[in-house]
């Protein structure tokens, strides 16, 4: 059974920098899109970046110039350098992988179980 492993969250002040972690456990051929969304207290979950399995990377408007999103396939892992974090980048951040190849299955939508983030002094 293939789970997306998050690590890396936690309390950091403004300014500050996070790194997280996302590894799919499992053997995996393939992982098209892995992302990253983050859900607030009381607000819709929302896409803060993506990356395709070529490289090509998409940003939320707020984190551009700040997070920077990346992989390594080998690994079935993804990566969210956060820097100059704000207190309104506090959420519980989540890992997602669009589409998941492995021997006999093909998964959809898959999740982590989120991390949380929190920016405060």
């Amino acid at each position: 059974q293939v789970r997306l492993v998050e690590s890396g969250g936690g309390l950091v002040q403004p300014g500050g920098s996070l790194r997280l972690s996302c590894a799919a456990s499992g053997t995996i051929f393939s992982i098209s899109v892995m992302g990253w969304y983050r859900q607030a207290p009381g607000m819709q979950r929302e896409l803060v970046a993506a990356i395709t399995s070529g490289g090509t990377t998409n940003y939320e408007d707020s984190v551009k110039g700040r997070f920077t999103i990346s992989r390594d396939n080998a690994k079935s892992t993804v990566y969210l350098q956060m820097n100059s974090l704000k207190s309104e980048d506090t959420a519980v951040y989540y890992c997602h992988a669009d589409r998941i190849v492995t021997p006999g299955n093909v998964l959809h939508g898959s999740w982590g179980q989120g991390t949380q983030v929190t920016v405060s002094s």
